[in-house]
């Protein structure tokens, strides 16, 4: 299990990112537009870059639902390796065949 100060830094930064997704995007509109005006589009990147960090999609890791581990996840089924080999010995994926040998 991972640490729960981890697991919930990185549930404040999806919440951030939820939340300033629409400034960013309308930002990011204005600096991609080459009919405004440079003074324009150079004060929108100001205001991208004062914008928190933890705010851009980029910051958030992709951890395992159920244990939290960072590393080694499938993004298809949002578990890490460990979590879906014991899953699939237990018949709990749908679809899965786990075979030993």
């Amino acid at each position: 299990m991972a640490k729960k100060s981890s697991i919930e830094k990185n549930n404040r930064r999806k919440r951030m990112v939820k939340n300033a997704a629409p400034k960013r995007e309308r930002l990011k509109a204005i600096i991609a537009d080459k009919t405004l005006p440079m003074e324009e589009r150079f004060a929108a990147t100001l205001k991208l870059a004062e914008m928190p960090r933890n705010s851009s999609a980029t910051r958030v890791r992709l951890r395992c639902e159920l244990s939290g581990r960072p590393r080694s996840n499938y993004r298809k089924n949002k578990l890490s390796r460990i979590a879906l080999r014991e899953l699939g010995s237990k018949g709990m994926v749908p679809g899965l065949v786990k075979s030993s040998w």
